[in-house]
């Protein structure tokens, strides 16, 4: 009898587990949506351009999941969450969330307009990779990456200034932009802790080692507002956006998150993220700025090939 009823309690706790890891993609998804609808808001009352949005206030918007998730492991002793949460973010983020936004609606990619943010892209990875060969990233090394960070935006907004548009949507009041805007940040946060905790435990549940959980399923799970808002864009021609939102996600991923994460506490990162994850997310970034300057774009074949390449990722991984 008595086993009955701790048997019946496990499958309890299971089901909570799992339906908590449901609530916190929930929450992330949403405080997201918000997070990134009341962040344009504010940003088109200073009068930013598309692509700007999409770099910085949409990109880094939707990286908001990945920052508290990461925060959190850390801070947890969970570093392997904490990095593969980062690099895995950013592969899912070319990969799946570029194809299929590209199999839904072809993207134009203004190569003119970007080359200065893909060379940040592939700036920022090419030294997290050098960071990670020590097997760490440190204090003095997190300050690095936030210097980067401040770099690119200074650089951003500098360049990024353009006048009014009559034709736009009507803005709502700043009042309501700053609501939504705090209002998904409080949402995130809720469902940043859930992830995290329900994810440790179906890891250690099914013996996944917390890397590839952080590789994968924590990973996938933040990037869904980046998800969202890349296949709306795509749906409504707005490819400045689209595009702008992922690359903006990459650098702000390692250059912020990763760089506000190492300032805080130390990471100690497994030697895999150096020898297979990370050159994994450099060859996927320079293989985006080589169809972006060969077809200009990511038709749906090129859409398709990079969902393959996303899948093909995921099987080496099991």
């Amino acid at each position: 009898m008595q086993a009955n009823v701790k048997a019946t309690q496990k499958n309890g706790d299971v089901r909570l587990t799992y339906l908590l890891f449901v609530v916190g993609l929930a929450c992330l998804f949403f405080g997201g949506e918000y997070l990134v609808k009341g962040a344009s808001g504010v940003a088109r009352h200073f009068r930013l351009s598309p692509m700007v949005i999409g770099l910085t206030v949409v990109g880094f918007g939707t990286s908001a999941p990945e920052l508290l998730v990461s925060l959190q492991a850390a801070l947890e002793g969970q570093p392997a969450i904490a990095i593969g949460n980062v690099v895995g973010s950013n592969i899912a983020n070319i990969l799946l969330i570029l194809g299929v936004s590209a199999v839904i609606a072809p993207l134009l990619i203004p190569v003119q307009k970007l080359w200065r943010d893909f060379g940040f892209m592939l700036g920022a990875t090419a030294i997290l990779w050098w960071m990670l060969l020590d097997g760490a990233v440190s204090r003095l090394e997190g300050g690095l990456l936030f210097a980067g960070l401040i770099v690119f935006l200074a650089t951003a907004f500098l360049t990024g200034k353009e006048e009014a548009d009559p034709d736009a949507d009507p803005l709502p009041p700043q009042w309501i932009s700053w609501a939504y805007t705090l209002g998904g940040l409080v949402v995130l946060v809720i469902g940043a802790r859930l992830l995290v905790d329900s994810s440790v435990t179906i890891a250690r549940t099914f013996g996944i080692s917390e890397a590839v959980i952080g590789l994968t399923i924590v990973a996938v799970g933040t990037s869904l507002p980046e998800l969202a808002t890349s296949v709306i864009a795509a749906l409504r021609k707005q490819t400045e956006i689209a595009v702008g939102n992922v690359v903006g996600s990459n650098i702000f991923n390692i250059f912020g998150i990763l760089g506000i994460t190492a300032l805080i506490t130390p990471i100690p990162a497994d030697a895999r993220f150096a020898t297979l994850d990370v050159p994994v997310a450099m060859a996927v970034a320079v293989a985006l700025v080589v169809l972006a300057v060969v077809l200009k774009g990511l038709p749906r074949l090129g859409g398709m090939a990079l969902l393959a390449g996303y899948a093909g990722y995921l099987y080496a991984m099991t």
